[in-house]
């Protein structure tokens, strides 16, 4: 009786003083939550709060990293402990094809797997691919690294469709859910989606992550951030820095590795939508505006700049560059970017020291290396984003400080054309005054920014696609605005992505879209037609049908986007890519007739989007159309439509 009670003591005391403390505090941060969630932003308390749940969220993050080195532990026969530290899923380039594994980093190991196909019912089990220990494992320099094997690179027509396709079927979905459809219905359609995600994460990778073993042998994987290849390569060299030993796995520990994977892996699931839950976050559509201030902490002179990465369909992409600060240790940028964001969840900052050594040259992708000086990832909170007012936040990196604002425009706010109130300018003024005004068959503006991309930035990787920086796009307004004498001085001496992000602007700002609204549901009912016959007539009816300077003006466009195009090689920009970018910015309704064509904010692939880039896809794959020849060809058709 005695002992019982004892025990019963024991059990009160471990429950009162280990977890009931942690259950408190798990509670407090569950309340915090709720309580952000419904205070407003600009409320006096709402950064209190902020800061109480960050204290919060750090604490039961220290307690989980206490915990996790016994749950990620398997003990080999020899009784060796072997503690995992990493996995997720990484696309190897195998006999010149693409495969998708599932990469474990042990304390002493790497080791490259792959799920196998098991029956229903039947417990899953990994396939080892190969292994290399940590103590022979080996990162080639740019200077010894090798030529990839050749991998046909997947068209980006193609990866733009599979994410039309995605967005499609996830508006099916949707509906199915909302109308209450059968359970069979929504699983064929998630089939369906999972099939076209899985494509899109196994394609889309570019960037080389080899690494040799002292055997000979070498291993490339592609990945989609240089972020992610950072990590992978710091979280090795991390463990190389102990005293590890040389060795080769016997049959039996390399089958009892392998199979304590997957009770180990910490990566359950292939990031993609499809396998999230129905109550997880879509994440954020539309766009956001970051400004990245300055950064401070390093130790000695470098060439600095800093990138911005986003998440978008499971995998992240690089949206915007800083100039480079050459030569200092408190590099000072106030430069803004505007990025769109596509289902969005995290924002990423990398911040590199310039390499001008052209000797340095990594073969796989022959791109000169820059080193990272520092990462950092912040979550994109809707509540705390989603306010006009600027966010100002520092986020820290291997020492690093960098300082950085951002705000979020919803994508149904940053749909709105604004007509200008001023009529002396050329933003927000209709196209035919200003040509009126000038005297001109295409604007000023757009003759002067091709002029500018063609001269010095059609080689330029992804222009158009690229950011410019939003205060220098800003100041190019405001002097084509103004019509100022020093115009051509400033372009010349601008950065490339501005002059191209002018150009975008100009465009996204006309009160009406450059293709008009009058037209607007007729190319979306000809763009759908199957007969070529019927399509080919209805398109180049509808440009007959457009007034003089909006077609002049287009076409004027459409010949520089296909001399753009003829340079993908270089600069990565296909007709695909162009029509993606500009699509919508020629043809998406002004505010007030776009009421009847928008879907869903959270939804940046709409129906109507697609249809957009089909429209200006179908005129840059078509041969060259001339004004004069459309003008002849009226007198055979009616302009009524």
């Amino acid at each position: 009786m005695e002992i019982l009670l004892i025990i019963r003591f024991c059990c009160n005391c471990t429950y009162a003083l280990l977890y009931k403390p942690i259950d408190r505090v798990t509670r407090s941060t569950l309340v915090l939550h709720d309580l952000l969630k419904h205070t407003p932003v600009d409320h006096p308390d709402y950064p209190l709060l902020q800061d109480a749940l960050r204290i919060s969220q750090n604490f039961l993050s220290s307690i989980n990293e206490d915990i996790d080195p016994r749950r990620t532990a398997v003990t080999t026969p020899k009784g060796e402990t072997r503690q995992l530290v990493k996995d997720g899923f990484l696309v190897e380039v195998s006999e010149s094809s693409r495969k998708l594994r599932h990469v474990f980093l042990f304390t002493d190991v790497l080791l490259c797997a792959k799920l196998k196909k098991t029956s229903a019912g039947k417990h899953q089990q990994y396939d080892c691919k190969w292994y290399i220990p940590l103590a022979d494992l080996v990162f080639p320099s740019p200077e010894e690294s090798e030529a990839s094997p050749q991998v046909h690179p997947f068209p980006d027509h193609e990866l733009e469709d599979m994410k039309m396709k995605i967005s499609a079927l996830k508006s099916e979905i949707q509906k199915e859910k909302a109308n209450k459809g059968q359970s069979r219905a929504i699983e064929r359609l998630k089939k369906k989606m999972f099939e076209n995600e899985f494509l899109l994460l196994l394609n889309s990778p570019t960037i080389p992550f080899r690494i040799h073993s002292r055997n000979g042998k070498s291993y490339l994987f592609l990945l989609s951030s240089d972020y992610e290849r950072s990590e992978w390569r710091e979280a090795i060299q991390k463990l190389q820095k102990k005293d590890l030993q040389a060795f080769v796995l016997s049959s039996v520990e390399l089958q009892v590795l392998t199979g304590s994977c997957f009770k180990l892996r910490t990566v359950h699931n292939i990031p993609v939508t499809s396998n999230k839950d129905d109550d997880e976050s879509p994440g954020l559509y539309g766009f956001l505006h970051v400004i990245v201030h300055s950064a401070k902490g390093f130790k000695q002179s470098a060439n600095l700049y800093c990138t911005l990465e986003v998440d978008s369909f499971g995998y992240f992409v690089s949206k915007a560059k800083t100039r480079v600060f050459r030569d200092t240790t408190e590099p000072k940028w106030d430069e803004e970017f505007e990025i769109e964001l596509e289902g969005s969840q995290s924002l990423r900052i990398l911040c590199y020291d310039k390499c001008y050594d052209k000797t340095k040259v990594n073969k796989d992708n022959n791109e000169i290396v820059d080193k990272i000086m520092g990462k950092g990832q912040i979550q994109l909170d809707p509540q705390a984003v989603e306010t006009k007012n600027w966010h100002t936040d520092v986020i820290e990196m291997n020492g690093i400080k960098v300082e950085f604002s951002m705000k979020f425009t919803s994508r149904d706010m940053s749909l709105k054309r604004t007509p200008s109130k001023k009529q002396t300018g050329v933003f927000g003024v209709k196209i035919s005054v200003v040509t009126k005004r000038e005297r001109s068959k295409v604007p000023y503006i757009v003759r002067q920014c091709v002029e500018e991309v063609e001269k010095r930035g059609i080689e330029e990787v992804g222009i158009y696609r690229i950011s410019g920086v939003a205060t220098d796009i800003q100041a190019l307004k405001a002097v084509f605005d103004a019509n100022n004498k020093d115009i051509l001085l400033m372009l010349s001496d601008m950065d490339i992505n501005a002059i191209a992000g002018t150009l975008k602007l100009y465009f996204r700002e006309l009160p009406e879209p450059l293709l008009t609204d009058r037209l607007y549901p007729a190319f979306m009912e000809g763009i759908a037609l199957s007969d070529p016959a019927a399509k080919e007539n209805c398109m180049m009816h509808l440009l007959r049908s457009l007034p003089d300077p909006n077609l002049i003006t287009f076409l004027f466009l459409l010949e520089h986007l296909k001399r753009v195009a003829e340079k993908e090689p270089i600069n990565k920009m296909s007709l695909h890519n162009l029509a993606t970018v500009f699509g919508p910015t020629l043809l998406r309704p002004s505010e007030v007739e776009s009421k009847a064509h928008l879907t869903s904010a959270a939804d940046i692939w709409s129906h109507d989007v697609m249809a957009q880039v089909q429209v200006l896809l179908y005129y840059l794959q078509h041969p060259p159309i001339s004004f004069a020849e459309l003008k002849r060809n009226t007198l055979y058709f009616s302009t009524d439509v």
